[in-house]
This record gives structure tokens, sequence and C-alpha cells, in this order.
């Protein structure tokens, strides 16, 4: 292959040209052209630049990474025959994919001559230093994600006012509506330059600002959402030397029971339909997680970022019919690929050892069916919950037993026997035992409560010498639960 030779013909003006490039560009051969539509070709022209351009390929194609594409293949397609001299706009290393793309496949043929960036342009219109921090992003593919508030922002490819519009709309998810930004046009252009404020829903009011020279930049401010990278820095501000006493103190250990907690009281705000409870409540989970975090980085150990990477990383590997080419019918499927994979993880070698691998620490009614929901997956499992109801029977028996014997030892391995065989008809019922005792818990709450009124209507408070009344209440307050 031929050499080609990429050239940056800078920002605007011919006063932006290196010696290197303007000689390229005036005393060679055919020079081609991303674009004509720039602010230096005529003058260069004017001094003998001789070219032809890929302007027509923007008409060929429905996007903008077809015409790269197409141009890039064309320019190594060339360059089979002879060397070619191509020429980009400002540097050929910013926002310039052509030529990535041109590096990729031929990298050892390609010189570049350096060419001054548009962001060169930008910077010194504005008279503004980004050393401190500044973001650059393509105003055509922005995410939300990709946006800190705390960081100053040019946004790039403004080219029209239909797409000053869309980036509005996207900036007034991140920033207040009225946050001052600055439309940029034609930066380092003599008589062309503009460069005007105004508020972000005015951003696209006038389309007379906007073309393939346009750029709009947005300094840091406060932010309509709050995002993570705050809150990680409020939680190591309560950390810090001049934080909070109590926060300071924590450990993961001393936190631990707190993340506990948080989860329940999710829990409770699900089965309660709250949704102002779940985002605080979730939020307090969060919070717990940041928390830990914060405290793994100041030893050493590991960081937030560390932990959305490890979950990303397992929900790609566990999801292998999204990810990759594995293909499933139906949930169930999902369930056995993803249990496999976690085996395959966890080295587990038994089933008991994966019967150990099950948390101490949940709530024991839940990892009791989760322990024998193993021993179900290879068959050790009753058929029907009638056949299990049978040993229910049967503890209850031992249990009576160990009553009379007033073994407390026994006693305690007998009720332990009688609650694991309930919360497996549980189980087998496709009932979730934990929820089905919490919402016990309330109902007796409720027809307690019940009692406990009717006897204050009665003028007399619940003790051991109404017991019989308490009774006849209690009935009455079952009856009406089932009216």
């Amino acid at each position: 292959m031929n050499k080609i030779t990429v050239v940056g013909m800078g920002p605007g003006g011919i006063n932006y040209l290196t010696m290197e490039a303007y000689n390229i560009l005036t005393q060679s051969g055919i020079v081609y052209l991303r674009t004509e539509r720039h602010p230096v070709v005529n003058e260069l022209v004017a001094k003998g630049m001789k070219y032809e351009s890929f302007d027509a390929l923007y008409d060929a194609f429905e996007t903008f990474d077809e015409v790269y594409e197409s141009i890039a293949n064309k320019v190594i397609e060339m360059a089979q025959i002879e060397p070619v001299i191509y020429a980009v706009p400002g540097n050929p290393f910013v926002a310039e994919k052509t030529v990535s793309l041109i590096l990729e496949r031929a990298a050892s043929a390609v010189e570049v001559v350096h060419g001054t960036s548009f962001i060169d342009a930008i910077v010194t219109a504005l008279r503004y230093d980004p050393v401190y921090g500044f973001v650059i992003l393509d105003a055509l593919s922005i995410e939300r994600e990709q946006v800190n508030t705390r960081k100053d922002h040019l946004f790039i490819q403004v080219y029209d006012q239909l797409s000053a519009s869309m980036l509005k709309l996207k900036l007034m998810d991140v920033w207040h509506d009225d946050h001052m930004v600055t439309v940029i046009k034609a930066a380092g252009i003599p008589d062309e330059e503009v460069i005007e404020s105004m508020p972000l829903y005015q951003l696209d009011h006038d389309s007379e600002l906007f073309n393939h020279l346009t750029s709009v930049f947005v300094p840091h401010g406060k932010s309509v959402k709050h995002q993570m990278i705050e809150l990680e820095e409020i939680m190591r501000t309560l950390r810090s030397d001049n934080g909070c006493p109590w926060d300071r103190e924590q450990t993961h250990e001393s936190l631990t029971p707190y993340l506990v907690e948080e989860a329940y009281e999710v829990r409770d705000a699900v089965l309660k339909g709250d949704d102002e409870s779940l985002v605080d409540e979730l939020g307090d989970v969060l919070l717990q997680v940041v928390f830990h975090a914060t405290i793994a980085e100041e030893n050493g150990y590991f960081e937030l970022s560390d932990i959305i990477k490890a979950v990303c990383e397992k929900m790609i590997r566990r999801h292998p019919h999204v990810f990759g080419d594995v293909v499933v019918n139906g949930s169930e499927e999902v369930l056995i690929n993803w249990q496999a994979i976690k085996d395959e993880e966890k080295s587990a070698l038994s089933i008991s050892e994966r019967m150990k691998a099950v948390t101490r620490h949940l709530p024991s009614l839940i990892r009791s069916q989760k322990v024998q929901k193993k021993a179900a997956e290879v068959g050790f499992d009753w058929n029907h919950a009638m056949d299990a109801m049978e040993k229910i029977e049967e503890e209850t028996m031992e249990l009576k037993k160990a009553i009379i014997s007033g073994d407390k030892i026994s006693i305690e391995e007998e009720l332990g026997d009688l609650l694991l065989i309930v919360s497996n008809v549980s189980r087998i019922l496709n009932v979730d035992s934990e929820l089905a005792l919490m919402n016990a818990i309330e109902k007796f709450i409720d027809r307690f409560d019940y009692v406990e009124k009717k006897l204050e209507e009665e003028g007399i408070s619940p003790n051991p010498l109404v017991r019989e009344r308490m009774e006849d209440l209690w009935c009455t307050s079952k009856k009406r639960d089932k009216l």
C-alpha cells in the first residue's frame, strides 16, 4: 500500500494552519478533502491547492457512520494505486472518525500532519482554561450517564436547529432550564465567529446560530437530579476529619445490621405498594453500599467502581442468552443456566456444598426454603404437598413427647424440625414462608387490636382475669375477617 498523508486543516482561517500543512496542501497534486465546507478551502485554492471532496457521500447514506465508513474505504482503495493526501478539518485526532477508521486498517501506511484543533479555537474564543475539568461530547450521541454536572462540557456537532433542540431536551434532564450556556459558531474564523450566551431553555430559538461549525459550551452548575458521584463525595465528607463523629467510627462489621434492616424496610414498602417509601428505603440501601465502598476505599481494598464492575461482569456472564449466543426457551431454562454458571463460578462440587453456600445470615425461614430447593433439584423431595403434610403431623407428635419429657434440648430440636417441614410445605406450595409468617403476625396484631378496643368500650383493660372475654372477642374478630 502507498503512503496516506493525513493533513489537519485547522478550525478556520489560514492562520491556524501549520507551515507543513500549508506546504503540502498547496504544493502537492490532488488533495482529497473529507468536506469542502471549510472556511480555509477558498484561500488554499487561491494559493494553488487542487482538490476533490467526498461531500457527495453525505447525501448517499442515511447515517454519518455509513458516510465515514465509505470515506475511509475509498481512501484506502486509492492508496492501493498511488500515494494519497487526505485532508480533514481541525486536528486529525480530534473527533475525526474517518481518520480513526483509516488508522485501524492501514496504520503502517499513514503519516499524520498536525493541525490545530477546533477545540483550541473555542477555548481561545472563550478565554477559557480547560485544565480543571473539561468534558467533550458529541451532541448527536450523548447519554445522560456521560454528563457530570460538576465539570464543564463542550458539545460538538450541533449543526442545525433540530440537533440543538434534541440537545436541549437531554440537558434539561440534567441541569435547570435557566442554566446559562454559550453557543460558539465558527470559532477562530475572522468576520464569522459568533459567541452568544443564553439560558438553556432558549438554546434552540435562533436557527442562524447553527451550522457544521457550531458547538455549545455548558459550565458546571447545580443539577436537576443528583448523581452517584455526589453521594460518594457526601460520604467521603462525612468520613473526613471534619465530618461526622458517628460516621467516622463505623466499620463494615458495625454497618451490617443496618444493611439487613434497610433491606427489610424495602420489602415492607414493596408489600405496602408505597412508592414514596420505596424510593426512600432504596436510597437507604444505596447509602449502605456507598458507605461500605468508602470504608474500603480508605483502606485501599476496593472502591465503588470495583463493585459496579463486578456486578456488570456478573450480569453479562450469567446472561449468555442475552449477551452471547446461548438459546433458551422460557424463564425455567434461564434459571437452570444461571445456577450452572453460578456453580461453576463458585466451584461447587456437591449438593451439600451448594447448601452450605446459602448464607447463614439469612432469616431461617428463607434459608430453609433455599436449602431444601437445592435438594429438590436432584429429586430429593415430596411428590405433593399433602405428602409433606403427613410429616408435619409426625413432627408435631414428636414435639408433644419432648414437651411432656421436659427436656429443653429435645424440645428445641423437635420444634426446629417442625418449623423446617412447615417451611418446606410452604416451598412446595410456592408460598414464601417468611412472607406468610409476616402476614400472620400482622393479622394477629390486627385481631388483638380489635379485642383491646372492644374491652376499652366495656371499661376493661386486658389482663389475665378477663381471659375468657378476650377469647370470645378473639373468635368474633376471626369471624369478622371471614365476612
